[in-house]
């Protein structure tokens, strides 16, 4: 439904299938527990390797069916409501929370709270405006989907659609940072929905979906590793985020390649991955998951409460 980056507005569903998404395996794959990656590596990821790490954090679709599945109930105390874009002074600040708040809206959007989106629409282009990318973020169109509660997948798709652009011209503008706090933003908060939403409704692919998660993490580290010398702001986020990674070390992820096969969609055929991965994760290895990744949360939205 939507291209390239498609970042996770639909419910930041970073917690998705990505490691589908990987190539060159056969058989049985074992990820590897790496407890760091080289700096010289990181340095060397190429714009198509980006591409593929930024399609890899998201999958709009699946998270959003299984929090619709579970009838997990609308909340909007998960909701980043004490970020005050007003108050952000920061590139930094700003483009994290740019991704953050970008993924609250496609909560929002997904339960069909559109009505109720408008001042969240206000603080994101406040945010896009302050890192000069408002002239990417289509807020009048937004707002009028929103205020209208019109064809929902116009407004994931214009939503999607201006994060995606700004992301390319950050990135092709020499401001690649600024796209990794933004990807990392609705990362976090993705990771975090998802896994408030497993602390009351326990279920067991939403569970696997955020094991998977190991995978991803240790993606957005190689994508932040080059800034994480940048200053003190990165330097904290790159430690917190490797405070996450310590969480996810005992947590075992084998991959399958299935065969593809042919099915029926819409009266058009279409090829299926029959790919499978296998999460093993103990109910105390969630737990501390679960902690962490509310501590980090708050702890990177509480600056706007100081």
């Amino acid at each position: 439904m939507i291209g390239r980056l498609s970042i996770l507005l639909i419910l930041s569903a970073s917690l998705l299938i990505s490691c589908n998404s990987r190539s060159n395996r056969s058989g049985d794959f074992v990820f590897p527990d790496a407890d760091s990656i080289p700096l010289s590596e990181a340095e060397k990821l190429s714009d198509e390797a980006i591409d593929d790490i930024s399609r890899n954090i998201s999958s709009p679709v699946e998270i959003a069916d299984i929090l619709q599945r579970m009838n997990a109930p609308f909340t909007t105390g998960y909701l980043a409501s004490d970020i005050d874009a007003s108050r952000l002074s920061t590139s930094f600040d700003r483009a994290l929370k740019l991704g953050i708040l970008g993924a609250d809206l496609g909560y929002l959007n997904m339960y069909e709270k559109t009505g109720t989106s408008v001042d969240l629409l206000a603080a994101i282009k406040k945010l896009a405006d302050g890192i000069n990318v408002g002239q990417y973020f289509d807020f009048e169109a937004i707002k009028r989907l929103s205020l209208n509660r019109s064809n929902l997948d116009s407004l994931l798709f214009i939503s999607t659609s201006s994060y995606n652009e700004i992301d390319r011209f950050l990135r092709e503008n020499g401001r690649g940072q600024l796209s990794a706090l933004m990807i990392t933003g609705v990362w976090i908060e993705g990771q975090y929905l998802a896994t408030q939403v497993l602390r009351q409704y326990p279920d067991t692919v939403l569970r696997n979906r955020v094991g998977e998660q190991k995978v991803i993490l240790n993606d957005l580290i190689m994508l932040l590793a080059p800034y994480c010398n940048s200053g003190e702001e990165y330097k904290d986020l790159c430690q917190l985020l490797s405070d996450l990674r310590q969480k996810y070390r005992d947590v075992r992820i084998t991959y399958t390649i299935g065969e593809p096969v042919m099915m029926e969609r819409d009266g058009a055929l279409v090829v299926v991955q029959t790919d499978e991965s296998k999460v093993e994760m103990t109910d105390d290895q969630l737990d501390g998951i679960i902690a962490i990744s509310e501590k980090i949360r708050n702890e990177l939205i509480k600056t706007n409460l100081e």
